[in-house]
């Protein structure tokens, strides 16, 4: 039988670190004179105490080295223990809500996806809004450094835990692992103090300024206000869009340059491509838009370049109501959705990287095709792709397109309309967080979605931020007998 004790090592410590974070917002309340500190108190109290007992109840295997299915299951394990936990506050304080609504929230924070079960984000306690911003920052690129922090103690290597992620470390550019998680965390929190205080200096108020740069960097989407973005104009969106694809490039390149290496950076094929499609995207909808005569130029631009960002990284804010664009900006918006960022950034959905290995090896097929006897390997950067890794991009690709038509049936199957369900499992899916269609609410939120509705979604979150193969191998009885 597997020993679980290092599992629940690791697991115990990141949820004490948890109940700890709730401090924040409790003192957020606190200051402001609102009674709901006391919740954010009481979830502390608990998930600190329960993180704190788990993780000591397991402490005397800190010496062990996890196993790939230990690896494998401390991921998995991670994604639903910290929404759990951190639903605590949803349902002791403000808004009171119901398990079901609480652990979508917390789940659509800690997988940055965005989409929000709450109704009247406006009238929510600071605090609660705060713990929303939080829990979606965490879920960024925080949680997995958090985790790569312990990992090392482990005797793990550090490496598993970004393979299992589905991360690229694209090279070793530091010696060990906890040297790159470290260089990331400071990175992390630089573009976010950065973030915060351009939004500050262009208008924001000071809390609105750090919630939205919480959830920018994250590209996780949470506002404290139902109208999201709207009532922010002209240089703020640009700012905006500015960070959010800054959160979508490869942290790793950008610790590269602050080592005085940019040429990495501007070399990743990655980096190129995400923004060559994005202006692509920008561009087609700003024609089309132009040419049905909705708007003047300039205007135009800016709200099409904020969207599609939002979009394309996965973020999910909002300043326009986007189906009114018309069919053609709709049906480019949820393409760029299942593009999302690139690898190593806190993006979600397929990615970059991906997509390029798919066209490079449709492109070798076709080549094979006209001439058979030629060789045709897969390249990319101008390096050949080992089969494995081809292999299992497609298998990615497969998994995801079965997983996604699957979503799709079941939230049909629940009651909800066919435009409603399509839309709910691409938000799903790919963490972009928007969804569409009579159910949803003004505000975006799924709160008149029934409970297997939001269950199926909560379960499609959960596989989508762990790119699927992390969680399905969970389930094939060969790899618990290795």
């Amino acid at each position: 039988m597997m020993d679980l004790r290092p599992v629940g090592y690791v697991i115990g410590l990141l949820v004490a670190v948890l109940g700890l974070a709730m401090l924040l917002p409790m003192t957020v309340d606190l200051s402001a004179g609102n009674e709901h500190w006391r919740s954010f108190a009481e979830a502390a109290i608990v998930t600190t105490a329960s993180g704190g007992l788990i993780a000591l109840a397991s402490h005397n295997t800190v010496s062990h080295m996890l196993t790939l299915q230990q690896g494998f299951l401390l991921t998995s394990g991670v994604w639903l223990a910290l929404p759990l936990f951190g639903a605590l506050p949803f349902m002791i304080g403000a808004p009171g809500a119901s398990f079901t609504d609480a652990y979508f929230e917390a789940m659509s924070g800690m997988t940055t996806t965005g989409a929000t079960a709450f109704l009247k984000l406006d009238e929510l306690p600071p605090g609660t809004n705060l713990w929303r911003g939080i829990l979606q920052w965490l879920g960024g690129l925080g949680i997995v450094i958090v985790a790569m922090i312990f990992l090392p103690v482990m005797k793990v290597g550090g490496m598993q835990y970004f393979r299992s992620e589905g991360f690229d470390t694209l090279g070793k550019i530091l010696p060990r692992a906890l040297d790159i998680s470290t260089a990331m965390i400071r990175l992390y929190v630089a573009l976010t103090l950065s973030c915060a205080a351009v939004y500050f200096m262009l208008g924001m108020t000071g809390f609105d300024a750090v919630m939205h740069a919480l959830t920018t960097m994250s590209t996780g989407g949470f506002s404290n206000y139902d109208t999201s973005f709207t009532r922010y104009e002209g240089s703020l969106e640009y700012a905006s869009a500015l960070f959010m694809i800054l959160a979508s490039m490869p942290f790793i390149r950008f610790v590269q340059i602050t080592q005085g290496h940019v040429r990495p950076f501007w070399e990743d094929v990655q980096v190129r491509a995400y923004l060559r499609w994005t202006a692509y995207a920008i561009g087609v909808i700003v024609l089309y838009r132009v040419m049905r005569h909705e708007a003047p130029l300039f205007s135009t631009l800016r709200e099409v370049t904020f969207n599609v960002v939002s979009i394309f990284s996965g973020t999910g804010y909002a300043s326009e109501d986007i189906t009114t664009w018309g069919h053609l900006a709709f049906v480019v918006l949820i393409i760029t959705g299942l593009i999302g960022g690139c690898t190593a950034s806190t993006g979600c959905s397929i990615k970059v990287f991906r997509w390029l290995i798919l066209l490079q090896a449709i492109k070798a097929q076709i080549r094979r095709l006209h001439s058979p006897h030629r060789v045709a390997p897969v390249r990319l950067q101008n390096r050949p792709v080992e089969d494995e890794v081809v292999d299992s991009v497609m298998v990615f690709f497969t998994l995801f397109i079965l997983t996604f038509g699957v979503l799709i049936v079941v939230l049909s199957l629940s009651g909800l309309q066919t435009r409603t369900a399509i839309t709910a499992a691409w938000t799903s899916i790919a963490n972009v967080g928007p969804a569409w269609g009579p159910e949803v609410s003004g505000n975006g939120a799924i709160n008149q979605f029934p409970g297997t509705a939001k269950w199926a979604m909560i379960i499609g979150m959960f596989l989508g931020r762990l790119e699927l193969v992390s969680v399905l191998v969970l389930l094939l009885p060969r790899f618990w007998r290795r």
